[in-house]
């Protein structure tokens, strides 16, 4: 019994050669949508190409021989779109873009398009985008970051590498600079427009349109009525984007060429001219179900099948060359054949072609960049002093946390012209705790952007800022708001160096104003104590400072770091010690400290530790509020019980230097390992089993850790976080080996 790829590969030559082809839909001709004889033959391969390539996925996956089988059909009107955006519009695209990426490779000689999706289908190492790691459609040579299976995630990063053009007409971006009238291009489908990361973007950018912000941009929503088995309502993405502000909202029909010809020229000119956001609602088809594996009879009649497939959009093109008169039937099959044979020779070369063999191999991208960006030059003190002259004084006296992060963003702001911080809130207002404090004022709004109220965008903005050329700072306001848009990191972020092998990248500083210790107050969403989501992604590298000093000498390690080696990073700021001036007592300011300019202090590079003291009976490893009190219980475990001990400040949870931490650990007979996050997904389950794994049997270990628990509110927050009385207790019982 035949497969529906199979039926419907018959049944195309055949609707040509017997002339049962679909009706026109428009009364449109080629001259009217500015398209020759030439142009219009030249669309028609590229969407065989795309349609065969599907097909050939197929076969090959049930020799095993290929991995992936969400295609294209009835979606390859979108070839359009890769003729007429330019390959310096740079295109984030949703993965039913086969058409689209081969016709938009014909704009760059000695493109072989066929043979890189090829190998991307069979996983070879050679696969030019992703190196063997995913079928992805990416080109760098075209500006096309690699994409894997979306649900609309890659929209708001899209909506971010719009409003970065933008940014560009006033600031100068660090990278080579596209045409000043680019657009961006970003595809994907209905059932996807209904995804809150779809709605947070296109919101975004129409909400920065209506301000008259810059917005260049055409959402192309490639409409085929379902998403796998669900159907979506007859006329819903009309009645849902039709009337939204800041957006024009334009029609075509994907299955007809000159109609799809007529709707892509408007939207591209639209946007191109007025640098505002255009939602093209384009009407498709799906054919041959969601993916190979998909039974679409299961949820779907057979009659609705064939209705569809009597619209492909490959007999539509068909129709319309015939009756142009630019091609005959048997010039049309013989076409198809041509490409179909030569596809299949392609593919029997790609399956050949080597497979990633070993696990370095598989994770060399992940923390790795292809090369290393030159440093930033330091800043002319003359140029330095103009600009925060009105500090000097204040600069040389004992300064909190939240005052020396400031003035490290001010000075970050003046070297790296580049870069931009960005987050709800952070203008005139300074931030919820006053860290951004006079830095719109210093540097203005295009420097530091107040964003709308959605944790997706703010990210999203950053990870496109990063696209074209720019270093963000993006803010989030509290530790618990990360997680209604973590995939913004894990998924798209730390991912994208992963899936074009090291090709792409998206560098940013994360700021998160996060942990517990507020005296009660917010409850769990602004006492959130759990850093595990970090922790699980790979190459992403975490900083959190406990004191002033470090902070400042950190961050600038950060922002070099994503700088010169384009890394995604998150900076968490413990917000109980934003205002933290005394350790032991009151006025004594030990927790303050002078800020140090560029240059001044010793810096703590990527993965660098902390150490006070150099006892041998016990040592304490914590972080953040828990190295704050630690500290604390090593001057009364000394003061009030004679005990000698030394207190490690990790500063980076990852990547952790385990070889200097198991050394700087090794005079010390007991180990307690204090955290303030839960006891499970903690760090300290990490630092327990390291000193398992890399000094078995040499330390009598133990942990203080918070509750597995949320943050209750007032002071029944103290009851499941870790203090001084706990660390003490604790310590004292390793040393006169009780057991915990």
């Amino acid at each position: 019994m035949k497969s529906r790829a199979d039926l419907l590969a018959s049944q195309f030559p055949e609707a040509v050669l017997s002339g049962t082809l679909p009706a026109p839909l428009t009364r449109l001709t080629p001259s009217e949508v500015g398209v020759t004889s030439a142009e219009l033959v030249d669309l028609f391969e590229s969407q065989l190409m795309s349609r065969h390539l599907d097909y050939q996925s197929r076969r090959l996956r049930a020799r095993n021989e290929s991995f992936y089988t969400i295609g294209s059909a009835g979606h390859e009107g979108n070839a359009v779109l890769g003729k007429l955006f330019r390959i310096t519009d740079m295109a984030f695209l949703h993965y039913r873009s086969g058409a689209l990426l081969i016709q938009r490779s014909k704009q760059r000689p000695g493109e072989t398009p066929l043979y890189d999706m090829l190998l991307s289908f069979a996983a070879s190492r050679e696969d030019p985008i992703s190196g063997g790691r995913h079928k992805v459609l990416g080109s760098k040579t075209l500006l096309v970051p690699p994409q894997t299976s979306t649900i609309a995630s890659h929209l708001p990063k899209a909506m971010g590498a719009a409003h970065a053009l933008g940014l560009a007409r006033v600031l100068e971006p660090d990278a080579v600079a596209l045409p000043p009238d680019s657009v961006i291009l970003c595809n994907f489908g209905d059932a996807s427009a209904n995804h809150s990361t779809a709605q947070g973007a296109i919101n975004t950018a129409g909400w920065a349109a209506y301000q008259n912000s810059p917005m260049p941009i055409v959402f192309v929503c490639e409409d085929n009525g379902i998403g796998i088995s669900t159907q979506t309502p007859k006329g819903w993405i009309h009645a849902s984007f039709s009337q939204r502000a800041g957006l024009h909202y334009l029609y075509c029909d994907g299955t007809d060429l000159l109609d799809t010809l007529r709707g892509v020229r408007a939207a591209v000119a639209y946007a191109r001219r007025y640098s505002k956001p255009v939602f093209l609602h384009m009407r498709v088809v799906r054919l041959l179900g969601h993916a190979g594996s998909d039974t679409e009879v299961s949820y779907r009649t057979l009659q609705q099948v064939e209705a569809d497939e009597r619209q492909d959009p490959l007999l539509r093109s068909a129709r319309l060359l015939l009756e142009q008169g630019i091609l005959t039937a048997d010039e049309i099959c013989a076409l198809n054949e041509q490409i179909a044979q030569r596809v299949s020779r392609i593919a029997e070369l790609a399956i050949l072609r080597p497979k990633l063999q070993s696990a370095a191999e598989v994770m060399a991208p992940i923390a790795a960049v292809r090369q290393t960006f030159p440093a930033i030059p330091p800043v002319d003190p003359s140029r330095r002093e103009a600009m925060l002259g009105v500090d000097k004084r204040q600069r040389h006296k004992p300064q909190n946390m939240a005052r020396l992060i400031n003035l490290a963003l001010a000075d970050i702001l003046l070297q790296y012209r580049h870069c931009v911080v960005c987050g709800e809130d952070v203008g005139k207002k300074g931030g919820v705790y006053s860290v951004t404090t006079g830095l719109v004022e210093a540097f203005g709004p295009h420097r530091v952007i107040n964003t709308l109220l959605d944790e997706q965008s703010i990210l999203g903005l950053a990870i496109g800022l990063g696209h074209i050329g720019y270093l963000p700072i993006p803010e989030i306001q509290f530790l618990a708001y990360v997680h209604n848009a973590e995939d913004q990191i894990r998924g798209e972020a730390a991912t994208l160096s992963f899936f074009s092998n090291g090709q792409f990248n998206n560098p940013m500083v994360i700021r998160i104003a996060g942990l517990a210790y507020q005296k009660g107050f917010g409850g769990h969403f602004h006492n959130d104590n759990s850093l595990a989501l970090f922790r699980d992604i790979p190459g992403l590298v975490i900083a959190c400072p406990s004191n002033g000093a470090d902070a400042v000498q950190m961050l600038r390690s950060c922002v070099a770091l994503a700088h010169q080696q384009r890394r995604v990073v998150v900076f968490i700021e413990p917000i109980a010690l934003y205002m933290t001036r005394d350790l032991h007592q009151p006025g004594d300011a030990l927790w303050t400290a002078e800020y140090e300019a560029p240059g001044e202090g010793m810096p703590i590079a990527v993965g660098e530790f902390g150490c006070h003291g150099n006892g041998t009976e016990l040592c304490i490893v914590s972080y953040g509020n828990g190295y704050y009190l630690s500290r604390q219980a090593a001057h009364d475990l000394k003061q009030g019980h004679g005990i000698d001990l030394r207190v490690i400040d990790l500063r980076w949870l990852a990547p952790l230097d385990e070889m200097a931490l198991v050394e700087a650990i090794a005079p010390c007979e007991r180990v307690l390992v204090v955290d303030e996050c839960r006891r499970t997904g903690s760090i300290s389950e990490a630092i327990v089993t390291m000193l398992a794994e890399r000094a078995p049997g040499r330390h009598r270990v133990a942990r203080v850790t918070a509750e597995d628990s949320f943050i209750p509110l007032a002071e029944a927050a103290n009851l499941v976080l870790p203090d001084k009385r706990q660390i003490i207790e604790a310590a004292r019982a390793l040393i006169n080996g009780e057991v915990l």
